[in-house]
Formats: C-alpha cells, sequence, structure tokens
C-alpha cells in the first residue's frame, strides 16, 4: 500500500510517462490527484502489476480520483524534439486537461520543466513509493497499450497487440522485412545494427 505524498495540503498531481522507450507509436502520460486517504492494496508502480491487475485498477482510479487526464505526443512530435521533451510535454499535457488545478506537481524520475509557477518535484523510482504517481503510470501503460492495440489493426505485421512498440527481436524481424511505418519514430535506432534494410 502506497502512500500519497501531499505538499502542505494542496492538490497534488502524481504524474508518469509510458512508452518512452518504445520503437513506434505516441508516448503518453498521465497525471492524477487521488483523495488524501485513498488507499488500494494492488496499487503499485505499473511495471510491477500484470496486466489483468492494471486492468483491474484503471477503472478504480478513474471513478475515485479527484481528477486524471491522459496526455499525448506522437511519434513525428517524439522525432522533432526529442523522447526526453516528448515526456515531459506529454506530462504537461496532461496536467493542462486536468479538471482541478493542482498546488503541487510530483514527477516519476529525475527530469521534468517547470509547469507555470505550480510547485514541482522529482522522485527516482517515485512510481513505487508514492500512490498518485503510482496510479498515473498505471493510467498512462493501460491508455497507451489501448491505442497499440487499435493501432495494430492498421498494421498487424509488427505485432504491436503483443509488443505495443517496445524492442523486441519480432518487432524488429518485421521492421527488417516490411520496412518502418509511418508511426515508427525515425529517430530511434529500429533495427539491430547487423541487419540492413534502408
Amino acid at each position: 500500500m502506497l502512500p500519497n505524498c501531499y505538499i502542505s495540503g494542496r492538490y497534488e498531481a502524481g504524474c508518469d510517462e509510458a512508452g518512452r522507450g518504445c520503437l513506434a507509436g505516441p508516448v503518453y502520460a498521465a497525471a492524477v490527484i487521488l483523495p488524501e486517504d485513498f488507499h488500494h492494496p494492488l496499487l503499485n508502480d505499473s511495471k510491477q502489476l500484470t496486466e489483468a491487475r492494471r486492468e483491474k485498477l484503471r477503472p478504480i482510479i478513474e471513478a475515485e480520483a479527484l481528477a486524471w487526464a491522459v496526455g499525448v505526443v506522437s511519434a513525428q512530435e517524439i522525432d522533432k524534439i526529442n523522447i526526453l521533451n516528448a515526456s515531459i510535454l506529454a506530462m504537461h499535457r496532461a496536467i493542462d486537461a486536468l479538471t482541478i488545478v493542482p498546488g503541487a506537481i510530483i514527477v516519476d524520475g529525475n527530469r521534468f520543466k517547470p509547469y507555470g509557477d505550480i510547485p514541482w518535484q522529482t522522485f527516482v523510482k517515485g512510481d513505487g513509493r508514492f500512490g498518485n504517481i503510482a496510479a498515473a503510470s498505471i493510467l498512462a501503460k493501460t491508455h497507451r497499450d489501448e491505442c497499440m492495440c487499435r493501432l495494430h489493426e492498421q498494421y498487424p505485421q509488427y505485432g504491436w497487440n503483443i509488443n505495443k512498440g517496445y524492442p523486441t527481436k519480432t518487432h524488429r524481424a518485421a521492421i527488417a522485412t516490411h520496412g518502418a511505418s509511418p508511426l515508427h519514430r525515425q529517430s530511434f535506432r529500429l533495427l539491430d545494427p547487423q541487419l540492413t534494410l534502408f
């Protein structure tokens, strides 16, 4: 059971991203403001949860959060501004969409950029330490996985319904065979060094 981190009693948004290391598709981020007394025994870093548990927690978080939102940055935007800037932009877009203006922001990782004049703080492995960041990690992950399953219907040759765009051997083999799709991140190394295509 993870505690919520509240600063001086202000509404605090936890933020996290999903899909940063993928070869294809957008990067997602979520911002979540939980009630101060929110607890759930399964709540944890999304990477520590099975897909079934993430899917079980998603509607609970969405129903019980004081506010939540998801931000998206496309593969084309990632190629223009790089993945770090895109991940932070996705977080900013998620915060933009919150129905409550947070009084503070906490972010998983060690990089962020100021969002207006709202105080913020980063926490390495924060998604395993604080409930609102863990909740954000779950929403970012489940919403992105849902997106990649939809995109799989357009480009079934890459197996995005299974690999979700991550650099698995089968995904890279599919790129070597079929070439890159319009949704692949051209600024990423799409093939293993020993494979040639372009």
